[in-house]
């Protein structure tokens, strides 16, 4: 029987798009659309300019690339916020996922953040459309704990808004916070300590001290 070599190609061409969307990532972070260009994520890449031209024809296009990746990273923790969850356990959970997300992704964050800033264009669809419904349905949730007393009463909407904001923060304006800390960098045991006060400040203002798990 004659062996046949496993065919590498798709794996490679993961592995390259991954380069690439990390690098146009960082890229994006730090000189913004206008000032990014695909030389130099290309060698932020390590890869030949015309390697991200074959998986992507334009900057424009690698830039939706990047969004898209980013937007799908953040919705996935809201999953665990279901009716039937323990509300301390599923927001704690929450919380700790966005805040992983700002520590292994700062520029990710930066990028959302820039693009809010300039309007938005590239993800108004997104916006209007899926964060929207995602958020009243999650929202949804949360007026279904209060209904049945296990949160305290608040504009559950918002409550998204506080959390993004918190969590974010570590991401987007990370040299401030390494500043006032006198830090040169956050160590993994720093995004603990502060992630252990974030869940404790937003699930206290739930109305949800007493059930939070100390770990």
């Amino acid at each position: 029987m004659i062996a046949v070599a496993p065919d590498n190609s798709g794996r490679i061409r993961r592995q390259n798009q991954e380069r690439i969307l990390d690098a146009a990532e960082r890229v994006f972070a730090e000189t913004g659309f206008a000032g990014a260009t695909i030389a130099e994520i290309a060698a932020s890449a390590g890869l030949p300019k015309a390697n991200v031209h074959y998986y992507f024809s334009t900057k424009e296009d690698l830039y939706r690339a990047v969004l898209q990746s980013i937007l799908t990273l953040w919705l996935a923790p809201a999953d665990r916020i279901t009716p039937d969850s323990d509300p301390a356990e599923a927001m704690a959970d929450y919380i700790r996922a966005k805040m992983e997300a700002s520590r292994v992704h700062p520029y990710a964050s930066k990028v959302f953040a820039n693009e809010i800033l300039h309007g938005g264009g590239q993800i108004q669809p997104f916006l209007s459309e899926d964060l929207r419904r995602r958020v009243e349905d999650k929202a949804a949730v949360l007026d279904g704990w209060i209904s049945g007393g296990r949160m305290a009463p608040v504009d559950t909407r918002h409550v998204f808004f506080w959390i993004w904001a918190i969590t974010q923060h570590y991401a987007d304006f990370d040299i401030q916070v390494r500043t006032v800390l006198a830090r040169k960098r956050l160590a993994r045991r720093d995004f603990d300590h502060i992630t252990a006060e974030v869940v404790r400040f937003v699930l206290r203002g739930l109305g949800l001290e007493f059930s939070i798990q100390q770990g």
